[in-house]
């Protein structure tokens, strides 16, 4: 079902597996990652007295009482830092927390400035109890930036970085960062920061505004130095919820991030979002760019995945949207969704700057049954890549009740080894969109007014097949698209198997245009042989 009043909203409900008959980005995050090796969070923080209930004891005392607004009072002098003063001011690495205790992680530290402007308070728990890590201007490079006294008296932290040494280098780099409201960003060895991760989601795409929770203090458990995995406690904060999350870091490189989350409300809200992702996508194959750009693509993910309760695999390319569009996946008990960036050549983009071809895929490993609800993607139309206009998370059709507590586990995945592809089907390698066009008697290829779609698909289970196989294609053309050609034809250049789409679209008079939706996926008889490519075509 498609609507367009604010927003335009796509639902795809989960088909038989069988063959039927028929916002704002952050900035100043840099970079980092790496090492191996998985450790039970009950190993490493065994010898504390600290953990999980003392931090959701606060969360519910908190739920328990109305919100109170953090103290934002940064001096003018921090608070209209330009971007480019604002990332000059750096945390001294010769100060860094476990620098020379032969640790298998160090910390350092985010000053407060320019929008992240709210205080975080953050602890280290150790064998003799909880220490505060206190602010000290003296373990900050100012870069240029001069400040007085007055301004830097009273501050916090604006947010904190994981460091870790590279298996091969053994160089240090930056692996994990919490800066502003629930954000957080991971990387594997090797990679670049791309998209991040979040706490929660709350009324997201939602004419009423969307309401952004913080994580306010954060407690860091001092690993050994034989630890592979380090925890952290962050307890949020927000108008309408409080909760408790421990994350638990496991680097490499793939990073591997387990998540243990309490939520408790403080009032109902329209739509509570669980493991968000959120991105950048501006342009590629599928939606050249408005205007000549060398780059043939930018984004920091192509498309959503999600691996539904009964097995079945979707691939949904992203795009910029002309309005605020939502789209919705249900299913019940999901195994797993994520933001992917599935193409990892360097020629896929040309940016030696931004590397996005270094830019990791996002995954959301769901544990245990979370029940009915349905995946959703908000895609925002974004005028250039320095804003976030892509989230998807998880909306359970039972919302969470006042004071009740909300208990759910993930692990998060920062990969770009495309672990989380499907197993057993052929995924989407691309999508490419054209204007359609018909071969004449003199070869000569003219448009006809249709569109084209091109779809290619790979996988083991494409290989094996022999050369005249008789693959073909189940395709669900949504309201206002007529096909006009599919076509399946083997790959011979790299593989697998491309599907043709031609189609039109009919607009009945007086009714406004809007997206539409086609779906497809390739068979073989009656089995199937990929994962669904699930379109939403943009208004032309």
């Amino acid at each position: 079902m498609v609507a367009l009043m604010p927003f335009s909203s796509s639902t795809f409900r989960m088909r038989s597996g069988r063959v039927p008959g028929s916002f704002q980005r952050r900035i100043g995050l840099a970079a980092g990652l790496l090492l191996g090796g998985l450790l039970s969070s009950a190993a490493v923080a065994k010898d504390f007295d600290f953990g999980f209930e003392n931090v959701a004891t606060q969360a519910k005392r908190l739920a328990q009482h109305s919100y109170s607004s953090p103290q934002v009072d940064l001096p003018d002098a921090l608070a209209n830092l330009k971007f480019e003063q604002y990332i000059k001011i750096q945390y001294n690495a010769e100060h860094d927390l476990w620098r020379n205790d032969k640790l298998p992680f160090r910390l350092s530290f985010f000053h407060e400035g320019m929008q992240y402007n709210t205080p975080v308070k953050i602890h280290q728990i150790t064998a003799h109890g909880v220490q505060d890590i206190k602010f000290n201007a003296a373990d900050f490079n100012y870069g240029g930036n001069h400040f007085s006294a007055d301004d830097l008296k009273g501050l916090q932290f604006a947010g904190f970085r994981v460091e870790v040494p590279d298996a091969k280098t053994k160089q240090w780099y930056q692996n994990l960062v919490f800066q502003g409201a629930s954000y957080l960003r991971a990387i594997g060895q090797g990679q670049r920061f791309g998209l991040s991760a979040r706490g929660l989601a709350v009324d997201t795409g939602a004419p009423t505004g969307e309401e952004f929770p913080y994580f306010t203090e954060f407690w860091i458990a001092r690993p050994r130095n034989t630890d592979s995995a380090l925890i952290i406690y962050a307890l949020l904060d927000s108008p309408r919820m409080t909760g408790v999350y421990r994350y638990t870091l496991h680097p490499g490189t793939t990073a591997v991030i387990d998540v243990k989350a309490r939520v408790y409300m403080r009032a109902n809200v329209d739509k509570l979002g669980l493991a968000p992702l959120t991105g950048m996508f501006l342009f590629g194959p599928n939606q050249p760019p408005k205007t000549p750009d060398y780059r043939p693509a930018l984004h920091d993910s192509e498309g959503l995945s999600v691996h539904a309760g009964d097995g079945q695999w979707f691939w949904r390319p992203l795009l910029d949207p002309r309005m605020l569009t939502i789209s919705s996946f249900e299913t019940v008990n999901p195994k797993g969704f994520g933001l992917m960036q599935r193409s990892h050549a360097f020629s896929d983009y040309e940016d030696l700057d931004d590397r996005y071809d270094l830019r990791p895929s996002g995954w959301v490993d769901v544990k245990g049954n979370w029940g009915p609800g349905r995946v959703e993607l908000v895609e925002i139309p974004t005028p250039d890549e320095t804003n976030d206009n892509i989230v998807a998370y998880w909306v359970p059709r039972q919302q969470p009740k006042p004071l009740q507590p909300f208990n759910y586990e993930y692990s998060l995945r920062f990969e770009n080894t495309e672990q989380t592809l499907p197993q057993t089907l052929a995924h989407v390698t691309q999508t490419r969109y054209s204007e359609g066009t018909v071969k004449q008697d003199n070869l000569i290829r003219k448009p006809d007014g249709s569109e084209e779609l091109l779809v290619d698909f790979a996988g083991a289970n494409l290989d094996k097949l022999p050369v005249n196989a008789p693959v073909q294609a189940v395709v669900e053309p949504g309201q206002q698209i007529s096909l006009v050609e599919v076509k399946v034809v083997r790959n011979e250049a790299v593989g697998g198997y491309r599907l043709l789409l031609r189609f039109r679209r009919h607009t009945p008079d007086g009714v406004k245009p809007r997206p539409a939706k086609i779906n497809a996926y390739l068979h073989l008889g009656d089995t199937t042989l990929s994962e669904t490519w699930s379109y939403l075509l943009p208004v032309p």
